[in-house]
């Protein structure tokens, strides 16, 4: 989302690095460069700014030009003012109080509320949770059928409303049945508009007021920039929000709204939808995304990522393997398995520190995963474990069976010898670069 962002900054800040001292003179031109690469990004005026002056008063002072590192400096002050900006601190779901806690989801049409209501669902069961999906957008039929049909993908109850209904009957009911059911969490996904309107407004504040909810998120399509801070400003006048959730942030967005959401309307980001897998929800944590946007990766995300999509006990035995040297195809095949779990590769290797600025060099197809799966499937579980004994005959079967040729079998077969060199080598930021490099220049 932040990439025009990151580049624009990086490209500040590396021409400060080459000055060994800098004057007021550098820093303003510096700031002023900034500022514009704030405001391209769809940053709200008001909050470029503030975030300015709080970066200038603290840059004009000893703190940068009198430091034996005045760069590095500079760029801590804006990593640290970024985070002020975002909100600090994560601010978790309240789940506290009688159970079933409810959970109002509001925002406009076409935002994604509906699959993030299936995610949030998703996210709570993995967390311990029962959670209750409830279809309370009687306007647009396909919405109820789309939450029911999310529901059963993902494991979790639903209420089965009724279209003629009315939306705040439906919650009262659906809360009780809930109780009813045992189940501590209830998601009400609300009617949306084209636009924002009074009737929207008065229905979903109806609803509030039927259920006490303890968190009301506005569901907001990033993509929507600026707009998006004026429909989160909205719906915090007229119905009150405890939280927001951004959608669409994996998407070409200029990220101004996720920059200038907290500040304007004082209401914090709670998640992130980074993808359209119902797995693809974030926590919101400023700090990791400050740290995104100047180019410094996000490798506590990453971790946290592969702990849910990695098999602890299978990542043992892989250890083990290369430990002993024993890396086979069936290995490859079930790292590649495991990685297209963790979701986009261009997001992955993004997060890793000096990596970032350098993806848009490494071209790579993700459907090439997809090739190098099948290529390994069709072989012999003989051929996987000793893959010295692929002569030009086997190759031609290999490719026939996988729908390939018999240069893409040359070029896996290539790559996994050279994959297997490095996995021994990859320690460090360097390792891992050089890794993730042959990774996506595999084919």
């Amino acid at each position: 989302m932040f990439e025009n962002l990151s580049d624009r900054l990086e490209g500040v800040f590396q021409k400060l690095r080459g000055k060994g001292k800098l004057t007021k003179d550098d820093v303003e031109r510096g700031l002023r460069e900034v500022r514009l690469a704030l405001l391209e990004a769809d940053v709200n005026y008001r909050v470029v700014k503030n975030f300015i002056e709080r970066v200038r008063e603290r840059a004009l002072g000893a703190e940068v030009l009198e430091s034996l590192t005045p760069a590095q400096q500079l760029v801590k002050i804006v990593h640290e003012e970024l985070i002020r900006t975002l909100g600090e601190t994560p601010v978790p779901l309240d789940l506290g109080g009688a159970r079933p806690v409810p959970i109002l989801l509001v925002g406009l049409q076409g935002s994604g509320k509906t699959t993030t209501a299936a995610k949030l669902a998703l996210f709570l069961r993995k967390k311990g949770h029962q959670p209750y999906l409830v279809p309370a957008d009687v306007y647009r039929p396909a919405a109820i059928d789309q939450l029911k049909t999310l529901a059963e993908k993902v494991g979790v109850p639903f209420y089965d409303t009724d279209p003629a209904e009315n939306p705040v009957e439906i919650a009262k009911k659906a809360l009780a049945e809930a109780k009813a059911r045992g189940r501590d969490v209830v998601i009400i996904d609300t009617a949306g508009r084209l636009h924002v309107d009074e009737a929207m407004m008065q229905e979903a504040a109806a609803i509030k007021e039927a259920v006490n909810p303890r968190e009301v998120l506005l569901v907001a399509d990033a993509m929507t920039g600026q707009d998006a801070v004026n429909i989160a400003r909205s719906f915090q006048d007229k119905v009150g929000l405890t939280g927001v959730i951004l959608t669409k942030v994996e998407g070409d967005a200029r990220g101004g709204a996720a920059l200038s959401i907290r500040e304007v309307t004082g209401c914090p980001i709670k998640f992130l939808g980074t993808g359209e897998k119902l797995e693809a929800l974030e926590v919101f944590y400023p700090d990791r995304l400050a740290s995104r946007i100047l180019g410094m990766g996000d490798v506590l995300t990453l971790i946290e990522k592969a702990q849910e999509a990695f098999d602890l006990q299978k990542a043992r035995e892989l250890q083990e393997k290369l430990r002993r040297r024993e890396f086979t195809l069936e290995d490859l095949r079930d790292q590649i398995r495991q990685v297209r779990k963790l979701g986009s590769l261009q997001e992955v290797f993004g997060m890793l520190p000096g990596i970032g600025k350098k993806i848009k060099e490494m071209p790579f197809d993700e459907k090439e995963l997809v090739k190098m799966e099948a290529i390994i499937n069709s072989m012999t579980r003989e051929e996987r474990l000793n893959p010295r004994i692929i002569n030009a005959s086997r190759k031609r079967r290999i490719a026939r069976g996988s729908g390939t040729t018999v240069q893409d079998v040359n070029r896996l077969l290539k790559s996994y010898e050279e994959m297997r060199k490095l996995l021994r080598k990859a320690r460090g930021p360097r390792g891992l670069e050089r890794l993730a490099r042959r990774l996506m220049q595999a084919f």
